[in-house]
């Protein structure tokens, strides 16, 4: 088997309305959200692979060579997409699926994500701290801080706001995905496709209250926050609160 070098950083959690668990070293990134993964390889060209063959295998290793499982992520059993111009998303559409793949990330010793159909490694991650960080995870993800959870139901979270030209700002997390497009942002009543970015910032520390980049289809982006009791979107140079 072709063998990437182990990344060796250890594993952190992030709480609030959509929690993470997730390791990164200098090049590569490993996260694990409620219901999906999202990977980002060394080089765009392997995510454009994973892509092209729709598919990645997830080999648990109990040390640094013996494989003890894996998963095979295909068509058949999940979703796999480019998201954020560069990190490979994996949606589930089993939770027993990823619950399989969640314990043995939190029991083993490292985990080699790797090509479908040939023993090519793009990336081996350590998994030390992993048990706790998912733990907490799981933990936060049953109590309902899930993934949307800081839209309110029905009518969901308004913000208002903006600089000479004030704007009435809705955006939404669907339900029922129109293929990359996951959600939809309503900016004074007229609506546009969007698409959730969780990692919008990469591997650079997001700023305080960070919950969600949506990036729409006319290359607009809105970044939502949340912190202690405070709600507010982002959108060009301007700031807009929650105002219902």
């Amino acid at each position: 088997m072709a063998m990437a070098s182990t990344a060796s950083a250890e594993w952190s959690f992030t709480s609030g309305p959509n929690p993470n668990a997730f390791t990164q070293t200098g090049n590569m990134t490993l996260e694990l959200q409620c219901k999906r993964i999202r990977f980002a390889p060394a080089g765009y060209e392997d995510s454009q692979e994973i892509m092209a063959k729709r598919g990645l295998s997830i080999r648990f290793l109990k040390n640094g060579t013996t494989e003890v499982g894996a998963f095979q992520v295909g068509a058949e059993n999940a979703a796999v997409q480019i998201v954020d111009n560069y990190p490979v998303e994996v949606s589930f559409d089993s939770q027993e699926d990823y619950g399989f793949v969640l314990d043995q990330l939190a029991a083993n010793a490292s985990v080699n994500l790797s090509m479908i159909d040939q023993d090519i490694s793009y990336g081996i991650f350590d998994l030390k701290g992993s048990s706790a960080a998912i733990r907490s995870l799981r933990s936060a993800c049953n109590s309902g801080a899930s993934q949307g959870a800081f839209y309110e139901a029905p009518e969901g979270i308004v913000y208002c706001g903006g600089g000479a030209k004030k704007r009435v700002i809705k955006p939404e997390i669907l339900e029922n995905p129109d293929g990359e497009w996951d959600a939809r942002v309503t900016v004074d009543g007229d609506a546009i496709r969007a698409m959730t970015a969780y990692s919008y910032f990469g591997n650079s520390e997001p700023p305080a209250g960070f919950v969600v980049a949506l990036l729409g289809e006319d290359r607009s982006e809105f970044l939502i926050f949340s912190e202690g009791a405070a709600n507010w979107l982002e959108f060009g140079d301007y700031r807009y609160d929650q105002c219902n």
